[in-house]
């Protein structure tokens, strides 16, 4: 019977190292998992280190099971790795999501030195490259050693399993189809395979064929997060009546479909998908997570009341994936695929989709792959496409159940080609945080509904920023809680009142490491999160989706770390899933409101210091605050290295400034003369080729959509936006196009 032997212990860790000779001193002793970028990947500059790392360990073959094959197991090295036993180099991989395992056993002798150089340098071939997040390099994820007879479940195939469960309803009862990959099965060896229930029981058993269809008799389905039950597939290999090899894997049986109008239906019934996206990593750890950091985050995202969550943006750890299935929660499964098409990289996404669909097969969660992410966001040529119906293709090829998807980008044109290649699409859209306004959301999938009534469309990202900064007048780009709990109410309103989309996904979950972001005051990270990176705050847009998404009856005040206020009367935010909530001044009650949003506010005298509670049927929240004179500027984002601050600028009442969008600033007529004047920097920035060729902004194709959404930013925003195309403004030139723009009237009800 297979012995797994996990190597967690005893590594020696040299940085900068892929000379295994050269490894003799001087190594740093480390445990598994480990990353060596899990503080420098998080601390802005876009330096983390990203190269060679050399990982050796010595291994007795006393100390391993007596057995007749070995396998190294590798559950993720990031991002290519090559595997070497006593000098001798015997496999490279590359991809570093992904299980793969290595046949030691014709190089293993009595001592031996195991060495691993694992490298996450840039290349052009490799999975992902470009994107918004720290590609941390390490052995983050369990190393073992795997030892089986010479006649085994397959454990050569893309770090599959080596079982493949498909139930199939008909009626009451689910014919289970258990495929299993078997190496050298000798003549008179046969596989036992047996179905069993949540508590143990057999329910049905076969002995044979490699591949056997068995019938469970009355199945108890797996219905989501309102009853996950799972059965257990185990497979036997058995010679002379004694099992010699054994594996298994738990499943679901369901049934589910994605509706262009109905949405996403599970088991026949209209089950909406409203949830987030999530990274695997964390502050102060990277991506090199243990069990109890999976199990704090689905317990946090259970909480939030998700039904749905995408694993974004790579294969994530099987015990995650475990924890989905045992939960509830509906899984969109992706690859690395994002942002820029490498010609080079074809071969690699082919690579890592099969291993991405047979390892994670059997998941009863997951409903769809994912193909790519915000891949056409420099346009998509043929070359590009070609790849797409080639993954679009395998997927099926591998996997009959299942649908296909991609996560447009907002530059991607709703007609393009790449966005009806997948079965499904959902988009990236940040309206109201990128660009635009939040209003902009809802009519645009309207508009995508209208023109294609037969594509299921979803949302695949949307969100905005906040850190610990506080206003009574939030404003888009502040990076306040207060703009970000404005925000998602908004956007909850428009996508959760809209059936047919058949996912939406918070962009995201958690903030996460993107060490080349300089932005909100805190480098590094990306701070979209409904919690924070190290999982200890939840910030008030988290309990906006909990009052609309979860059944667990609680009320929350907003505002706990914003005390100190200026003004006289200011607006107090209470979420709750309760019909109904009163709000307590100092003991006095305020009133009752009422709200079928989740969504109550009220206007709270601020004299000296106020106690308040909210109070809906058993269940109170409490906070205070405080009335100061003048504003608390701890509470006021202060950009590291800006030319200018959006609170230095001048801003006459009923005039427009820097803080004015450009989008308000245009709908007036000397708001066009102003800008038919300012000079050829932001002209040529924004109007592009004068030739007849289309407009470009960063290299992405200018469409109307663009355009409304680059509207959106003011003037200060998106002129420091410019700067990372190299479009620079002087502190003098922005003091003096604010100095015009102080001369235009705004027209009359124009805040």
């Amino acid at each position: 019977m297979r012995i797994i032997i996990g190597l967690k212990e005893g590594w020696l860790f040299y940085k900068g190292l892929g000379d295994v000779a050269a490894a003799r001193e001087n190594g740093e002793e480390v445990v598994l998992p480990h990353s060596w970028n899990a503080k420098d990947g998080q601390d802005g500059g876009n330096d983390y280190f990203r190269g060679d790392c050399l990982y050796v360990k010595k291994i007795a073959k006393k100390d391993l099971p007596v057995s007749e094959k070995y396998f190294l197991e590798l559950r993720g090295a990031n991002s290519s790795a090559t595997v070497y036993l006593n000098g001798k180099e015997l496999a490279t991989h590359h991809g570093g999501y992904s299980t793969w395992r290595v046949d030691l056993t014709e190089t293993l002798e009595e001592e031996n030195e195991l060495a691993i150089v694992v490298n996450n340098a840039p290349n052009d071939f490799v999975y992902p490259q470009m994107a918004d997040f720290t590609f941390y390099g390490g052995l983050y994820r369990a190393v073992n050693v795997i030892c089986v007879p010479a006649t085994h479940f397959d454990l050569e195939y893309y770090g599959a399993p080596g079982i493949a469960v498909t139930p199939t309803i008909e009626g009451e009862n689910a014919n289970v189809e258990v495929e299993t990959f078997v190496t050298d099965l000798g003549e008179s060896d046969e596989v036992e395979i047996q179905l069993l229930d949540k508590a143990g029981k057999v329910v049905a058993s076969g002995k044979g064929d490699k591949k056997q269809t068995l019938t469970i008799e009355n199945v108890h389905r797996w219905n989501g997060r309102k009853d996950p039950y799972l059965y257990t597939a185990k497979a036997k290999i058995v010679r002379g009546g004694e099992a010699i090899d054994e594996v298994s894997a738990r499943f679901g049986c369901r049934t589910f479909e994605i509706d262009p109008e109905r949405g996403f239906i599970l088991n026949g019934e209209e089950y909406p998908l409203r949830g987030v996206s999530r990274h695997q990593d964390r502050w102060g750890v990277g991506n090199a997570l243990l069990p109890e950091h999976h199990e704090e985050d689905i317990d946090l995202i259970c909480e939030v009341g998700a039904t749905t969550i995408r694993l974004a943006h790579y294969q994530h750890d099987q015990y995650f994936y475990d924890l989905c299935d045992e939960r509830g929660l509906v899984i969109w499964a992706e690859i690395p695929y994002i942002s820029k098409h490498m010609p080079a990289g074809r071969e690699n996404t082919i690579t890592q989709m099969k291993e991405l669909v047979a390892q994670n097969y059997n998941h009863p969660s997951i409903v769809v792959w994912g193909l790519s992410n915000e891949i056409s966001i420099g346009g998509a040529d043929e070359d590009l496409l070609e790849n797409h119906y080639e993954l679009n293709k395998l997927v099926h090829g591998m996997d009959k159940t299942r649908l296909t998807t991609v996560a447009c980008v907002s530059m991607c044109s709703m007609d393009d080609e790449y966005a009806h290649i997948s079965d499904v699409v959902s988009w990236n859209h940040y309206f109201g945080w990128y660009g635009g306004n939040t209003s902009m959301n809802g009519p645009w999938f309207d508009e995508f509904h209208k023109k294609y009534p037969s594509k299921p469309v979803g949302v695949s990202e949307y969100g905005c920023e906040a850190l610990n900064w506080h206003t009574s007048d939030p404003k888009q780009g502040d990076y306040t809680e207060e703009y970000q709990a404005y925000y998602h109410e908004e956007l909850i309103k428009q996508l959760f009142t809209r059936k047919y989309l058949w996912a939406t996904h918070v962009w995201n979950m958690f903030d996460f490491g993107a060490d080349a972001r300089a932005e909100g005051g805190e480098n590094g990270q990306n701070h979209k999160g409904l919690v924070t990176f190290d999982r200890k705050y939840k910030k008030d847009s988290f309990y906006a989706y909990k009052a609309w998404l979860s059944d667990d009856p609680f009320v929350h005040l907003c505002g706990k770390r914003y005390i100190d206020r200026v003004e006289d009367v200011t607006k107090v935010t209470v979420y709750s899933n309760q019909p109904e909530v009163e709000l307590f001044a100092n003991g006095k009650s305020l009133g009752k409101k009422t709200s079928a949003e989740h969504f109550f506010y009220f206007d709270v005298p601020n004299v000296g210091e106020t106690e308040l509670v909210a109070v809906a049927g058993e269940y109170k929240d409490e906070s205070k605050i405080r009335k100061v004179d003048t504003f608390n500027e701890a509470y006021r984002l202060k950009e590291e290295g800006a030319v200018l601050n959006w609170f230095d600028i001048s801003t006459p009442a009923g005039r427009f400034s820097l803080n004015d969008t450009l989008e308000d600033i245009m709908s007036t007529f000397r708001g066009k003369l102003w800008f038919a004047k300012i000079g050829l920097k932001l002209k040529k920035a924004l109007a592009g080729d004068k030739k007849g060729g289309p407009k470009k902004a960063a290299g992405f194709d200018v469409n109307e959509g663009m355009m409304k959404m680059m509207g959106g930013f003011t003037v200060l925003r998106l002129t420091s936006m410019l700067g990372a195309m190299n479009v620079k403004f002087t502190k003098e030139e922005l003091l003096k196009m604010n100095k015009q723009l102080n001369r235009i009237k705004k027209p009359k009800g124009m805040k």
